[in-house]
Formats: structure tokens, sequence, C-alpha cells
């Protein structure tokens, strides 16, 4: 009898050995899809948007939830925003138009100084794009060059309240401030494929035939300012409405700024994608032929690029609340 029940426990054992293996490969499964280009439902993802959108959203969240409970029990305030995105520059000449705008989101800490002043800090994600198609210039939408570019900033600055916010259940208010931000415009050439342009040098930027034209950083600084107005819904909650534009030090965001180069230059150093998308004019033929000479104005180099958020806040007041 003992021997039975002994044999029977090995064959239970045995028969759950299976579900262990199972687990095993499902577990190495799992790191096979980690490890790759496709999500948990097998279906294809592409990286590079996981990271910027995804990822960063979670970073946001855990920022504003660190803060939450670090921060508590000073005159500390937290805000998620949530809004549009634009930019104005040599493809777009409007300063707003429905076709350029793009989700943007952030979040923020403030310090309230007096109720009046404010210190405050923001990390932000946006999106900018601009097409030639769409101005109403004939020479600027025969043209035919757009751009697109994720936008990742992180700016700190001075906030000020209009009216007294301890009177006034809503009022306005002004920020300005400095801004660190990195870009990466791209396009999409005629086969639809993905394109970074400052690898390009579309205006001949570090040709050796161009040396006055130095390649163009893509981390730089900013000058944001706006304004918006606050609603209070409770001591704790706030509810605010945001206008904000930043300066920028370059005109390339748009990897747009000065003259056409000589494209055989730039067919020799950077080859035949280079030079589709720095001119995309098409004609009956199909062809893409510059204009009539290199020197041709291309962009305005004395309009600096801008950038703009436009959106909806949800503040949150930490401490105690007197």
């Amino acid at each position: 009898m003992a021997q039975n029940k002994c044999k029977k426990t090995r064959s239970n054992i045995f028969v759950k050995q299976p579900l262990v293996d199972r687990h095993r490969v499902g577990w190495q499964k799992n790191l096979i899809f980690k490890n790759s280009q496709y999500s948990w439902s097998g279906y294809p993802v592409d990286p590079l948007l996981n990271y910027e959108r995804y990822n960063i959203m979670k970073f946001l969240l855990v920022i504003f939830l660190f803060l939450a409970t670090t921060c508590f029990g000073q005159p500390w305030e937290v805000e998620i925003a949530g809004g549009i995105s634009g930019y104005k520059g040599d493809l777009i000449k409007r300063n707003f138009t429905f076709q350029s705008v793009e989700p943007a989101i952030g979040v923020n800490l403030k310090y309230n100084l007096d109720n009046m002043f404010l210190l405050r800090a923001g990390i932000s994600l946006l999106k900018v794009k601009g097409y030639d198609k769409n101005n109403t210039q004939v020479d600027i939408k025969a043209r035919n060059l757009s751009f697109q570019s994720n936008i990742l900033e992180f700016n700190v600055g001075v906030e000020y309240n209009l009216l007294e916010p301890e009177i006034f259940h809503s009022y306005p208010y002004i920020f300005a401030g400095i801004g660190v931000y990195h870009f990466n415009p791209f396009t999409y050439d005629d086969s639809n494929v993905k394109t970074y342009l400052r690898p390009l040098s579309t205006e001949g930027q570090g040709l050796s035939e161009y040396p006055e034209r130095k390649p163009y950083a893509q981390t730089q600084l900013c000058v944001p300012f706006g304004g918006g107005w606050k609603w209070n819904l409770s001591p704790r909650y706030q509810v605010l409405y945001e206008i904000g534009y930043r300066a920028l030090f370059t005109d390339y965001l748009d990897d747009v700024s000065k003259t056409y180069v000589d494209p055989q230059v730039l067919l020799a150093a950077k080859g035949p994608k280079a030079v589709e998308l720095a001119y995309r004019a098409q004609h009956s033929t199909g062809s893409y032929p510059f204009p009539e000479g290199p020197g041709d104005q291309r962009g305005n180099p004395k309009a600096k690029d801008w950038y703009f958020f436009n959106g909806v806040k949800f503040l949150v007041r930490l401490g105690k609340i007197y």
C-alpha cells in the first residue's frame, strides 16, 4: 500500500510537471516579444512611437505621483496639462491653422511665493508640423516642402496672478521663463518612407562648399511666455486655460531657412534623396527641377521659427489648506 501511495504521488507530480514547463515556455515567449518590435498582442509596433508617446506619458505620471508625495505639507502646486501644439515658420505664415495642430501633454510643479507670484517648472511632450500645400502663396505652395517633429521640452519660469486670488474666484495670469527643448525634423518621401532631414544637409549645412553653414543643434534654448485664466473649483483644486508661445533662436525647426544650394554638390555629398527633399515641386514630367540656380531663396533667415501650446490644465494644491 505504501508503494502504491508513493507511485500515486509520483504520478501526480509527473502529471503536473508539464504545467510548469508551459509556464516556462510562456515566460520565454514573453521575453522574445519583449525584446522584439512586437506588442504583447503580437501586432507590430513602432519602437520610436512607443518611446515618445507611451513611455514618456508614464514618465510624466511617475513625476506627478512622486511630487505629490514628497512635497506634501509645503506651499507647492502640481498640475497636468493637455491640449494642442503648433508652429509658425517658413512653411506656415499664419499664426494658427487647424491643419498644423497636434496633441500635447505636460506636467508642471509650482511654488507659491505670496499668492501673486509663483515659481514654476515643467516638462512637456508635443509635436509640430507644416506643409507648403496648405499655403495660399503660389510660389510657396509649388515648393511642396513638408516637415514634422516631436519636441521634448523642460522649462522654468515665473507666474504672476493679475488679480488677488483670495478675493476673486477666477482671474487672469501671465508667465515667462527659459526652457530647453529637443527636436528632430523629418518628412515622408515619395515612397512614403519616413526620412530625417538634418543628416541630408538640404541647405548645404556641414558641406565644405558652404563653410559658413554649420549643422544646426537639435537641443537648444527657448523663451516660453504667455498667459491664461484660472478657475477655483475648491480650495484645493483649480482648472486653468493657458496659451503659451516659445520664441526660438533657430530658423531650422522646419529644416528651411536660407537659400538653395547647387544640386550637383548636394548629390555628390549626400545622394539623390537629399536633392529630392530639398526642392519638391512637381511638374507634368514628374521630375523635381531646382529653381533657376543656386542661391535662390528657400526660406527667410531673418524670421526665426516659433511653436506654441494651447490647452487646459488641472491643478492640485498640496499640503494643508487654511
